[in-house]
């Protein structure tokens, strides 16, 4: 849908409640089902697999640690000897081995053994629930486990370091070339970890993204869906849903995973580095938190700008592109009118609003570069004007100082998670509002009929119309009002009539499309009738699946598709166009008429009870008009037909005359008389 015809709502682009309700509608369904208080059980049990991670976490790292101790026990008892908690331990009387042993019979153990339980315990009460979502749920599950051993990896590190500039500044070459071999086998280590870490991330946005667009593809091809989302339908405030499960998808999934887990990479890194930044300098943590506390409200202003600028880009992008695909649907016309200026024109006036938008965007993006520039660069300076202090008054040793520094600038990374990525928070905000307006049309779907209470359509054997009065679907005209006839098989039925007076409308209404009006419609299920456009739809695929759409048969040989391109005098279709396995531009390559006489040999093939032709022959000869309509009284099928030849006539049994001049003025006749008439 176009910028021109959508209409303007009165959106807004905030941090609030219904972005949060949009966000947990479209994520949540790929992890568990909606349903009532589905969003607590949801939360519950990501609380629930966050607990048994860090469970496992704590026995998967004592028993490493247990192995280490073995191959490298100096350096692991210095480890542990710088650590608060063990330290706290070790001045029992423990030497670090005895601690890491005693952790597994210590009461933490029994705590984390009985979470560890419990927490299994409830996924196993929710198998049920989560049938069918057992892989993202594993993957996740890995992937939080791998953010805990990174983040310990991090600790491990810095550590690490804080020996060997401990080592340069006591020039003992012996500690520092040690701990340069620890730090090496560390990175041998932490390099594959990390590698899968960000794999596994990927991996699971690729995941969802597959199952979200699936998840959405089914519901826009469902009733009808992509029929009352197409660019030319009245009332809908959905632009570009295309664009949206493409792009905005992909935005979604890989966004939010990474937004997620860097979050919760920075509560680990937090929780794990504000210890020994504590340690270090009480001062130092207070102004770091009241720091980024500052900074976070003035991005959050900022973002709050960003998130409806990027809404608007997403559309004014989505429309421009809309637009070249259009030209390029229509080049031949184009060329024939002559209208490369006009059309030019209405490009350009696309492209200059999605320009203009953008002009905005960079204007409020260096904005907001100078705010994170100056916030990251002042807060380099903060470490060393508190530390340095402390070692020159010999409170903190030389390995302290490079060890402040790395954990305050891991503690700094941590809070600054909303003022570092402000921009692309407001793009995935932006994602969100328009994912989540897209669900909320597809599953709350309303009747948005303007005048009447609406057309009713009933199963039947035959066509019957009672009482038709049809309104255009914005409520603008009324095509014809008090419409009744019926049409049992094997009947046929002419419609003619001036041009605008509803013809054409009138196949819409009996095919269940167009539903603004008062009256009912009784008609055969559809999956045994064929529609047989004035153009034909062409496919993107081979000849031999162009002739088998709509698929009403399965078991079509060859030499059925074959005969039937004999018959309707395409006999040489297959040879040129080298097989019934090409793929072509169908619609370019063949001719109009051509394709109508493709149109009807799809009828022989499906050999549907029902058939509604809106002037399918119009680019046929008479010759050939006849031969394919004879073609269909042989068939013994039922059909409906629109159309202003008079030839037509011959072919139908009743005419139904829908006159312009007046919407009560109908006229119902059998085909003779109606022929005498004319």
């Amino acid at each position: 849908m176009t910028a021109e015809s959508q209409p303007k709502l009165p959106l807004k682009f905030r941090f609030d409640r219904q972005l949060w309700q949009r966000f947990v509608e479209v994520a949540q369904p790929y992890f568990y089902p909606p349903g009532p208080r589905s969003s607590l059980q949801f939360l519950l049990l990501i609380l629930t697999q966050l607990v048994f991670v860090v469970a496992f976490t704590f026995f998967f790292v004592v028993v490493l640690a247990l192995i280490g101790f073995q191959f490298a026990p100096k350096f692991f008892a210095g480890l542990v000897n710088e650590i608060i908690y063990l330290k706290f331990l070790s001045s029992l009387g423990k030497s670090s081995m005895e601690i890491f042993q005693n952790l597994l019979t210590f009461t933490p153990a029994y705590i984390f053994l009985v979470l560890l339980i419990v927490s299994s315990g409830i996924f196993y009460a929710y198998r049920r629930k989560l049938k069918g979502r057992e892989k993202q749920w594993l993957v996740l599950g890995l992937l939080l486990f791998l953010a805990f051993i990174v983040s310990s990896l991090n600790v491990l590190i810095s550590y690490v370091f804080r020996f060997i500039d401990n080592a340069l500044n006591g020039r003992n070459p012996q500690v520092f070339w040690e701990f340069l071999w620890v730090y090496g086998i560390t990175l041998v280590v932490a390099i594959p970890i990390l590698i899968s870490y960000r794999y596994t991330r990927r991996k699971l946005a690729l995941f969802w993204r597959e199952w979200l667009t699936n998840t959405f593809l089914k519901d826009y091809f469902s009733n009808r869906a992509y029929y009352e989302l197409d660019s030319n339908a009245a009332n809908t405030d959905i632009d570009n849903p295309d664009q949206r499960m493409t792009e905005d998808v992909n935005s979604f999934t890989t966004t939010i995973l990474d937004l997620i887990l860097d979050i919760l990479d920075s509560v680990l890194d937090l929780v794990a580095f504000t210890g020994i930044l504590y340690s270090i300098s009480t001062q130092l943590t207070i102004g770091l938190v009241g720091y980024v506390s500052i900074a976070t409200i003035l991005a959050m202003w900022i973002g709050t700008k960003l998130i409806k600028i990027n809404f608007n880009q997403l559309r004014l992008e989505g429309d421009f592109r809309y637009g070249m695909v259009h030209v390029r649907d229509n080049a031949e016309s184009i060329a024939f009118y002559r209208g490369e200026n006009l059309e030019l024109n209405q490009v350009e006036g696309r492209f200059g609003r999605a320009i203009r938008n953008y002009d905005l965007l960079i204007i409020w993006l260096a904005l907001l570069d100078i705010f994170q520039y100056a916030y990251n660069y002042f807060a380099r300076l903060v470490p060393y004007l508190i530390v340095a202090p402390l070692y020159f008054a010999k409170q903190v040793d030389f390995g302290t100082i490079g060890q402040g520094i790395f954990a305050f600038q891991m503690v700094l990374s941590a809070l600054s998670i909303i003022p570092t990525r402000i921009q692309s928070i407001s793009s995935f905000a932006a994602s969100i509002e328009r994912l989540g307006m897209l669900y909320e049309r597809f599953r709350h779907r309303e009747t948005r009929d303007v005048v009447g209470t609406g057309i009713v359509n009933y199963p039947s054997s035959y066509f019957k119309v009672d009482g038709l009065t049809l309104n255009t679907p914005n409520a603008e005209q009324t095509l014809f009002e008090n419409l009744s006839f019926e049409l049992t098989p094997p009947q046929s039925l002419l419609v003619v009539g001036a041009s605008g007076c509803g013809k054409s409308s009138l196949l819409r209404a009996i095919a269940g499309l167009w539903r603004n009006g008062t009256g009912t419609i009784e008609s055969p299920d559809y999956t045994q009738a064929l529609f047989l456009p004035q153009q034909p739809y062409m496919l993107l695929g081979t000849l031999r699946e162009q002739l088998k759409y709509p698929n009403l048969r399965t078991n079509i040989t060859d030499e059925e598709i074959q005969s039937a391109l004999a018959i309707v005098n395409l006999e040489n279709l297959s040879v040129r166009m080298g097989g019934l396995d090409a793929q072509k531009d169908w619609a370019a390559v063949l001719s109009q008429g051509e394709q109508q006489r493709l149109a009807f040999a799809r009828i022989l093939l499906s050999q549907p009870k029902y058939v509604i032709l809106d002037e399918a022959t119009s680019a046929l000869d008479v010759t050939n008009e006849r031969r394919l309509y004879e073609l269909l009284q042989s068939q013994d099928i039922t059909y409906i037909s629109v159309g202003h030849r008079p030839s037509l006539i011959d072919y139908h049994q009743t005419v139904l005359d829908l006159r312009s001049a007046d919407r009560d003025s109908w006229q119902l006749l059998a085909a003779k008389d109606y022929q005498f008439a004319s």
